[in-house]
């Protein structure tokens, strides 16, 4: 294993064109396709072993070096904070990290909800990006309160549990179906390739040809 380099990707929305990338660098280990159960993959041929990985864990799985190379949402990078070195922008998983709020005829759908905003000293914001949201409104001067939640996070200020909600977004059409709107886009966000510091020097002839090979193949 020493000799291989291992190579994490996420399950998810992401896996999918991680295997067209793979596949088109021509690295793909058999067996290996978005159905597959087994988290373990080897191309021997190649030197690669391919780990399948949680999209959230990712970050954590390179940093540790337990693996050298991943594949990881920018949106999870700014989220973790992990020490990681970042060096190209695949391109895809094109999506954005936005600041949405209910259209002015849902914003207040009872008069429970009004006497709660009301009470309310600091805007109530739901999220599953925590430290993305507040350095947002930490630039801006505007104090908040963030509820953390991990999912459905569109609901929250349609029940009253936040007046907005900071998400991400591809196409927004979950916003709409549950008639949100976009206040702001805090940031862009696709997927990146990122590199264990340590497997870096350790293995910098496999990895510096890597990701010079990957950068041709995305056209960076």
């Amino acid at each position: 294993m020493e000799k291989m380099l291992v190579i994490a990707l996420p399950k998810g929305r992401l896996l999918d064109p991680s295997i067209l990338l793979l596949k088109q660098l021509g690295i793909l280990p058999k067996g290996l396709t978005e159905s597959s159960r087994r988290l373990i993959h080897d191309a021997e041929d190649a030197g690669v072993r391919v780990l399948l990985v949680r999209a959230v864990d990712i970050a954590t799985y390179v940093e540790y070096g337990a693996a050298d190379m991943g594949i990881a949402g920018k949106d999870l990078l700014l989220e973790q904070m992990r020490d990681v070195y970042e060096p190209v922008d695949l391109v895809y998983g094109s999506c954005k990290v936005v600041l949405a709020q209910p259209e002015p005829k849902e914003k207040d759908l009872t008069s429970k909800q009004e006497g709660k905003a009301s009470l309310q000293t600091k805007l109530r914001v739901a999220t599953k990006y925590p430290n993305i949201t507040e350095s947002y409104f930490l630039e801006k001067g505007i104090p908040i309160e963030i509820v953390k939640l991990y999912g459905s996070i569109e609901l929250a200020p349609l029940v009253g549990l936040a007046d907005q909600i900071v998400d991400l977004s591809s196409s927004g059409e979950t916003l709409r179906a549950h008639h949100l709107s976009v206040v702001e886009e805090i940031v862009q966000c696709s997927a990146r390739l990122i590199v264990n510091r340590a497997s870096l020097r350790l293995k910098y002839p496999m990895i510096q040809s890597m990701i010079d090979t990957i950068k041709k193949a995305v056209k960076v």
